[in-house]
């Protein structure tokens, strides 16, 4: 669990080229409940580097402990190094220009830092669902019978989608991609999204590789409560968890548009791409619990008797 979900797929790539670098450190940026910071954390420790991570956050909190809740939980049990700036910091200076600033700073001390961009969306990272494209082509060829004709997932950084749709693209799937971003808007993805491709000279053009809708609603990692009971109403129905930032709003996302726009997906046999980030719920608590299933005491009438063997405690 702590290593999980799509982010770990680009930092195979990412943390390989660290490792073959001499790194002895690496560096990451993201929200305060960033699933690639996490991940990013775990993966620096697995590899016995060092992990330092610039975390955005509200600014009301900036000034104050983090906490221990989600994502930020798991990332300061294994020892990563946290520095906060505010969300007017982060949209002022940027995420490079911030990730430079500890990069200078630990080379002053010695150091040896590797910096991987937000979400680890970058070229070299984009081999990781590319990859994954491979996986899903195999586990079609195997199956006989199973065939996709789209493939839909959500946005927040852009290497993923570029990796899908690339690698789809490229192999004897040819599904279309369908992105919602949870972030920014389809213009800026499909920018971000050609200058990761055009890094790994394909010569297409993002816009026929990839449909880029907006589906991030309040804004990035805030949410509705029609979002948070759909949420919640999959998991019922389904054992599958969906989380708030991501792949909820995706679905959800996606769920409007088939019944807004029918005759674009009648017929038509979809892979979601679940991109994981359970820890994110937790952020969510107080949000969430007005929506939880019930619960209630037991009720034991004070006749029932005890059987031998039964009410021992393990």
């Amino acid at each position: 669990m702590q290593l999980s979900g799509n982010k770990v797929r680009k930092l195979e790539f990412l943390m390989a080229d660290a490792v073959a670098q001499g790194a002895d450190c690496v560096i990451t940026v993201g929200g305060i409940q960033s699933n690639h910071c996490r991940a990013t954390a775990v993966a620096a420790k697995y590899l016995n580097l060092d992990c330092y991570l610039i975390l955005r956050t509200s600014k009301l909190l900036v000034d104050k402990d983090p906490g221990l809740v989600g994502n930020i939980l798991v990332e300061r049990l294994v020892g990563a190094h946290i520095d906060l700036v505010s969300k007017e910091e982060y949209g002022k200076i940027g995420s490079v220009v911030l990730a430079d600033l500890l990069k200078r700073k630990l080379l002053e001390e010695g150091r040896k830092p590797y910096v991987i961009p937000v979400g680890g969306s970058n070229s070299l990272g984009t081999w990781g669902y590319i990859e994954a494209i491979r996986e899903i082509e195999h586990q079609v060829q195997i199956s006989g019978d199973v065939q996709f004709d789209d493939i839909v997932v959500a946005c927040g950084s852009g290497g993923t989608i570029a990796g899908l749709a690339l690698g789809s693209n490229l192999s004897s799937l040819k599904a279309k991609v369908h992105a919602f971003s949870v972030c920014d808007d389809p213009g800026y993805f499909y920018h971000y999204v050609q200058g990761l491709i055009d890094g790994l000279h394909s010569g297409l053009d993002s816009h026929d590789l990839v449909s880029i809708e907006n589906a991030k609603g309040l804004g990035y990692a805030m949410n509705t409560t029609e979002e948070l009971k759909f949420v919640k109403d999959i998991a019922a129905a389904t054992g599958i968890v969906l989380d708030p930032v991501y792949s909820g709003k995706a679905a959800y996302g996606m769920l409007k548009d088939m019944a807004s726009k029918p005759a674009k997906w009648e017929g038509r046999k979809i892979l979601f791409v679940h991109t994981g980030g359970l820890l994110g719920l937790y952020d969510k608590v107080d949000e969430l619990s007005s929506l939880s299933g019930s619960w209630r005491r037991m009720d034991l009438e004070e006749s029932v008797p005890r059987k031998d063997g039964t009410g021992k405690m393990f």
